[in-house]
């Protein structure tokens, strides 16, 4: 068997490059033009703006939990918070709720979300958790934002909305219900919008526990952040098998992307909610954010929301 360069663990290097604790950091994008990362605390209520080369983080707090931020083409972002998405400007960290969703159900709120293809901002929901990874079952939906602020309801009876990507060649819809512990393919239409013929492509290991957040390289594959796993994967999707695992020193790893100079970077994101003192102290970079280089692949750039 002939051994790819990602395939060998040597060149790999993880470290910690942003050392303050997040509550449950997730929804990592590389913003190229400022040369920075951007990312929500959930529970912590904030999104968050992350310079690398001076180490300098920005912060708008806002005022529900937020599930995920996008980049809009006007330069400001979109989220999705609590039950509404909202556009985000920077400058005088306002938000402006756009539209509303999930209004009979009060626990609700969003979570992960990602932009496609076709500038449409794409969010899922789910019910407020008891605990981390615990929830009222099939209360979330998946919620499609489009340009003119409308928005159009995909499907529901989710359990925890979760990671979001689409094929190089924009024909599949790759989607994570964490509590499946699988990672879905549906046939996607980039011009309608429309998701069809839903599959199972891979289910977790016992070892891997909980798929979360998950991004696409510029070979097709997927990576795909392992809560209580503490690593990321690499699956085909053309064969449906882990093909690489990255470990990391933190259990709760929640979302990964691609970035830095020609995305050739990867930054995951952690959380500390739900630890223990003794857990706390076994792991102290919990909630902080970490960069893999040395992967031998590339990233690509996040797609930005129309409206």
């Amino acid at each position: 068997m002939v051994r790819r360069p990602w395939q060998t663990m040597t060149s790999i290097k993880v470290e910690c490059v942003m050392g303050e604790k997040l509550r449950i950091g997730e929804s990592p994008l590389w913003e190229e033009k400022e040369g920075t990362l951007v990312f929500v605390d959930i529970t912590g209520q904030k999104v968050c703006r992350w310079n690398p080369a001076s180490n300098h983080l920005q912060t708008v707090s806002v005022e529900a939990p937020v599930g995920s931020v996008a980049l809009r083409n006007s330069g400001s972002y979109v989220v999705a918070l609590g039950n509404k998405f909202g556009i985000l400007k920077w400058e005088d960290q306002s938000v402006t709720t756009i539209a509303h969703v999930d209004e009979d159900k009060l626990n609700n709120r969003f979570n992960d979300g990602k932009v496609d293809p076709g500038g449409r901002f794409f969010a899922g929901t789910m019910a407020q958790e008891l605990r981390p990874a615990v929830v009222e079952r099939n209360q979330g939906s998946l919620f499609m934002l489009l340009a003119d602020h409308s928005v159009v309801k995909h499907f529901d009876q989710i359990d925890i909305s979760n990671g979001l990507d689409w094929s190089l060649d924009h024909k599949t819809f790759f989607y994570i219900d964490s509590l499946s512990y699988a990672v879905d393919a549906f046939d996607y239409d980039v011009t309608t919008a429309s998701i069809s013929n839903r599959r199972c492509l891979y289910r977790l290991e016992k070892e891997e526990c909980i798929p979360d957040g998950m991004c696409i390289d510029a070979e097709g594959k997927l990576w795909i952040a392992c809560y209580n796993g503490g690593r990321v994967i690499r699956i085909d999707p053309e064969t449906g098998k882990n093909i690489h695992t990255v470990k990391l020193p933190v259990d709760k790893i929640t979302s990964c992307c691609f970035g830095g100079k020609d995305y050739t970077e990867m930054y995951v994101t952690s959380a500390s909610d739900g630890m223990d003192d003794q857990w706390a102290a076994r792991q102290p970079q919990s909630g902080c954010i970490f960069k893999i280089s040395g992967l031998n692949v590339k990233g690509i750039a996040p797609y930005t929301f129309a409206g």
